[in-house]
């Protein structure tokens, strides 16, 4: 059954006045996720407290979130962020022994590479992989650097600064055949393609529902292969993450048996409701159509990007791309700011402007960016 994408897009109110091609910045907000967290203010001011309503708010984003990924419900944590996640599962790592080397590719997100270096003091010994001639990473480059002592390999699907796709399915066979562990960021694909944990053969992936989740900011989730489970205790904990949050048990610290355990302290209970509404959106309408629909879009528009003289820092290759297209800027700060005056809101990373694509833009937010650019031909690379 094809998908109506116009009465799609026609639930993001935004796109009504803008271009928007910032979804890997933060994505739109639908009015299924208005209506949402209007319902949060709703309930609030007529139950006043409902701790039962909103454990099960959670508990609605687990389980989409285990649908979203090939997982089981116990294999996801809820965070309030994906740093809190690689924090809680960095506190579970022994750094002590001989395999206390971390690896970490040059096209992580910074938090994907601080949290990794604040464990030195404890002993961790952190490696970069870095990129090839081309801007990408060659498989030989971590082949080089994970070996015997490696104990965790953190690599991104898509990178936030060029839209570069990794093989992480080949990366987590090299580590597992070198006895390391493998922690995916998948927060600039998940939502926009498909994340399958088990097929990618990932210990680890995390990532947050702001962006092509359609969600908002202050939750995230953590994927952990429930075979890790019994081998990791976090140091990092708090009460929703023990095995029985009723218990109020100062004096002891029992943690939960699945995922769980990677978790803290309260829930964030008005995000969820937000998480809830965005991930229904997307498991409403299928990965696989969005992931084609994007395909299609982003294709199309580095074809005409080429057309008009722009430089691309992103293959043309689909297998070698993820939902985002980065264009050269000799002023990407100044370029960015430019196309939001014409209304086309995009971001700028690393002397690149990015055009991150989801399933509500269409031909006319591609009309709209290049148009601004030839306008802009000055601050072209």
């Amino acid at each position: 059954m094809s998908t109506d994408w116009g009465a799609f897009r026609a639930l993001f109110p935004t796109l009504e006045e803008k271009a928007f091609l910032a979804s890997g910045s933060y994505g739109l907000m639908s009015r299924q996720v208005e209506a949402a967290l209007r319902r949060y203010v709703d309930d609030r001011i007529e139950k006043g407290a409902d701790w039962g309503g909103w454990i099960g708010k959670a508990d609605a984003v687990r389980d989409g979130m285990a649908a979203l990924l090939n997982a089981g419900a116990d294999e996801i944590a809820v965070t309030t962020s994906a740093s809190a996640g690689v924090n809680s599962l960095a506190s579970a790592l022994d750094f002590s022994g001989p395999r206390n080397k971390v690896v970490v590719s040059n096209f992580e997100f910074p938090t994907g590479a601080q949290i990794w270096h604040a464990q030195e003091p404890r002993g961790a010994v952190v490696e970069h992989v870095p990129e090839g001639p081309n801007g990408g990473i060659p498989l030989e480059h971590f082949e080089r650097a994970i070996d015997e002592r490696t104990r965790i390999v953190q690599v991104t699907h898509v990178c936030y600064r060029n839209g570069q796709r990794l093989d992480v399915a080949a990366v987590a066979k090299i580590a597992h055949d070198r006895g390391a562990l493998v922690l995916l960021d998948c927060f600039q694909s998940v939502g926009a393609l498909g994340v399958d944990v088990k097929a990618l053969d990932v210990d680890f992936a995390v990532g947050g529902m702001l962006k092509y989740l359609l969600g908002t900011a202050g939750v995230a989730f953590l994927y952990v292969n429930r075979r890790r489970l019994s081998d990791l205790v976090p140091t990092a904990s708090g009460w929703f993450a023990q095995a029985d949050t009723d218990a109020m048990d100062i004096f002891a610290n029992d943690p939960a048996p699945s995922a769980a355990r990677f978790q803290a302290g309260t829930p964030p209970v008005v995000n969820c409701y937000a998480a809830e509404a965005g991930i229904g959106l997307i498991r409403g309408i299928g990965v696989d159509a969005i992931e084609a629909r994007i395909r299609d879009l982003t294709g199309d528009a580095m074809d005409r990007l080429a057309d008009a003289g722009c430089k691309l820092a992103t293959p043309r290759e689909d297998h070698r791309r993820g939902p985002q297209v980065a264009i050269r800027s000799s002023d990407a700060a100044a370029l960015t700011a430019r196309l939001a005056a014409r209304g086309v809101i995009t971001s700028w990373r690393d002397g690149n402007v990015r055009a991150m694509f989801h399933a509500y833009n269409d031909a006319s937010d591609v009309d709209a960016l290049i148009e601004g650019l030839r306008a802009n031909r000055e601050l072209l690379a």
